[in-house]
C-alpha cells in the first residue's frame, strides 16, 4: 500500500486540524523534523524515512556526488513518494469535515529537495511548502501551475553544500512560475538558525493571502 511504502512516523493532530509532512536530511531517519514540526504549527505529522541508502546514511533519492543527481532515481522517488502524501492526505473519517484543513510540507538539505520535486511535479500537492536549505542544481519542470502557491525558502549565506546563487535562481524560478515566495536568509552556513525556525513558525500560522 502506498499508506505504507516508507518506514514513517506518524503523530495525530486535531480533527479537522492541518497535516503536516515532514522530510529528513542525509543520514538522519523519521524523527529528525517531528519534534520542529511539533514545534512549528498544531497539526497531524507524517515523517517518512528516506528509502535510499548511501553508505548507511537514509536520503530519498540517489545522487551520484555532491549537487550530481541521478534525475531517473529522483523520479522514481518523486512518484513514488507523490503516492505516499496522498495516501495519508485523503479525507478521513475522524475530522469534522472528512478532510484536513490543510496539507503542508517541511523539509530540510535532502528532504527539501524531495519536497521541492514534489511541489514541481504536481503544484496543488501541498498548500504551502518549507524549504530548508535546498539544494536544485537543474532548471525545474514544473508540471501545472504555482499561481499563488505559498513557498517559503531558507538558507546561509555561507552554505558550503548550497551556495546563496543557487538559493536566488531556486527563488527566481519559483517567482517566475507566479508563486509566493518568501526566502529568509542567516549569516551562517547549512545549518538551522533560530531566525529561519521562527519565520518557518510565522509562515505556517498564516493564511493564505496574509502572506508570512
Amino acid at each position: 500500500m502506498s499508506e505504507d511504502a516508507y518506514i514513517h512516523k506518524v503523530l495525530p493532530g486535531s480533527p479537522g486540524g492541518p497535516i503536516l509532512f515532514v522530510f529528513h536530511g542525509t543520514g538522519a531517519d523519521e524523527t529528525q523534523l517531528v519534534p520542529l514540526g511539533r514545534d512549528l504549527v498544531p497539526a497531524a505529522i507524517v515523517s517518512p524515512r528516506g528509502d535510499v541508502s548511501e553508505y548507511g546514511a537514509a536520503r530519498f533519492f540517489r545522487r551520484t556526488g555532491e549537487g550530481v543527481y541521478d534525475m531517473g532515481d529522483l523520479a522514481r522517488a518523486t512518484a513514488k513518494m507523490s503516492s505516499f502524501v496522498k495516501a495519508h492526505a485523503r479525507p478521513v473519517a475522524d475530522t469534522t469535515d472528512g478532510k484536513f484543513s490543510a496539507v503542508l510540507g517541511l523539509g530540510y538539505s535532502n528532504g527539501a529537495n524531495i519536497l521541492a520535486s514534489l511541489t514541481f511535479a504536481e503544484p496543488d500537492l501541498f498548500d504551502a511548502v518549507v524549504l530548508m536549505h535546498p539544494l536544485i542544481p537543474f532548471q525545474p519542470e514544473i508540471k501545472g501551475s504555482l499561481a499563488g502557491k505559498r513557498i517559503l525558502i531558507t538558507a546561509g549565506r555561507h552554505d558550503p553544500i548550497c551556495s546563496p546563487n543557487l538559493t536566488a535562481r531556486l527563488e527566481a524560478n519559483l517567482q517566475s512560475a507566479a508563486a509566493d515566495v518568501t526566502v529568509e536568509w542567516h549569516e551562517g552556513g547549512h545549518e538551522i538558525r533560530a531566525n529561519e525556525i521562527e519565520a518557518a513558525r510565522r509562515f505556517l500560522a498564516a493564511r493564505p493571502g496574509q502572506g508570512a
